[in-house]
């Protein structure tokens, strides 16, 4: 079960956005309360999660059809993350779901905890719905129907999908996705693909760019306002700086990044994707026993992560990103676990550990995650009307909370 605590962000959609993804005019401010659930009983299953999900991301990667991904679907469900709930309304009655907020996937749907009910806004397309993440899965039957993000912001032709079964959910509703549209492929019979909720804000005119923009912080507490998703634009109070942007590749949210770390070469040009759902920070295993090496860290048993001492992490250098051109650091303080945090991943208080994990054999050009550690550090952009991922330092890059 996830046990939630209430670490509040927003999201906040722009409805007045010039061509270039910058808004200006944030007046007025809509936003839906997102709660931040720690689903983490091990250091362990953390990992394993992490590594579920991104073989599900292998898979789709090597082949466009459900036949990879069903085959690992017997295998046990392991789904231990840090995720954001937003509280989204659908139908004619504003029925409340709590949805995980989730880039690496695009179908909404509900059903995992809170049931369904049609009403006077509800069509049965009657087609299948099926999408399998790795660390969880669902199917059910195809349902348009209104959503309701805020009074102001209402979709009134969602596609979304009634789950009759799902596992891995426990503690929520399901999801709602806003990764790129060439996600829903093959998730729905006898269509193609189906509009993700930007598409429809977007197509609605609620939106004048299919644009999604991600700003999160550090925390060490199980209560703070940490974060915004902002629809349509970016909002300039949130990053400092500069937006580097870079061109997206793949079917996911993906991107080329080189990684040093002090004078070694981590990965050179190498490609991955940046995801919202998972939780570490993910590097193949080449580069990832570099970084290692380097450290000097060694695997704690009783989590799962490497640990390093305190001399070490006194010496610790920046993990440093270059993405379009442009350097972005890690420094020492965002390469570790938040150590308040330790004994919920089974760890020692006084213990350091690190937030980068193996991601195993480079396979079909998967070579890194940059997850939530990473995402919390920078401010990212998801511009799927320029095909383009961006990222700005915020004044959080440097924090030492951790």
């Amino acid at each position: 079960m996830f046990s939630a605590v209430s670490l509040l962000a927003f999201v906040t959609l722009a409805l007045n956005v010039v061509a270039n993804p910058v808004v200006i005019d944030r007046s007025p401010i809509l936003s839906i309360p997102l709660t931040k659930i720690h689903n983490i009983t091990s250091g362990h299953n953390l990992v394993a999660s992490g590594l579920a999900r991104a073989q599900n991301f292998k898979d789709r990667a090597k082949a466009h059809d459900l036949a990879a991904v069903k085959k690992r679907q017997a295998e046990p469900v392991i789904n231990e993350v840090v995720s954001y709930i937003a509280s989204v309304g659908v139908g004619a009655s504003d029925t409340q779901y709590q949805l995980i907020v989730d880039t690496g996937s695009s179908n909404t749907w509900v059903g995992a905890g809170t049931k369904y009910v049609a009403s006077s806004t509800s069509t049965d397309t009657g087609d299948r719905v099926s999408v399998s993440y790795g660390s969880g899965e669902f199917s059910g039957t195809e349902y348009i129907d209104k959503v309701t993000l805020t009074s102001a912001l209402v979709i009134t032709s969602q596609s979304i999908g009634v789950a009759s079964s799902s596992e891995g959910f426990e503690g929520t509703d399901g999801i709602i996705g806003i990764g790129p549209d060439t996600l829903t492929e093959d998730t729905v019979s006898g269509v193609s693909t189906v509009p993700t909720v930007t598409d429809n804000l977007f197509t609605q005119g609620t939106i004048a760019e299919k644009v999604v923009a991600i700003s999160f912080e550090p925390t060490t507490t199980d209560e703070v306002t940490n974060g915004e998703l902002f629809f349509g634009g970016t909002d300039s109070s949130k990053f400092t700086g500069a937006i580097t942007y870079t061109t997206k590749s793949g079917d996911y949210w993906g991107i080329t990044q080189t990684v040093t770390y002090g004078s070694t070469t981590i990965q050179s040009s190498l490609s991955g994707i940046v995801d919202t759902g998972t939780t570490l920070l993910y590097l193949e295993e080449t580069g990832f026993n570099k970084y290692i090496k380097a450290i000097g860290a060694t695997l704690d048993n009783a989590t799962g992560l490497y640990k390093i001492t305190t001399a070490q992490y006194d010496a610790l250098e920046n993990l440093v990103f270059t993405i379009g051109g442009t350097e972005f650091s890690l420094t020492p303080n965002a390469q570790i676990w938040p150590r308040s945090l330790n004994t919920a991943i089974g760890g020692s208080a006084s213990s350091i550990y690190l937030v980068v994990a193996d991601l195993g054999a480079d396979e079909a050009g998967f070579d890194f995650i940059d997850g939530y550690v990473f995402l919390e550090r920078f401010y990212s952009v998801f511009d799927t009307t320029n095909s383009r991922v961006g990222f700005a330092t915020t004044s959080f890059t440097t924090a030492t909370t951790n």
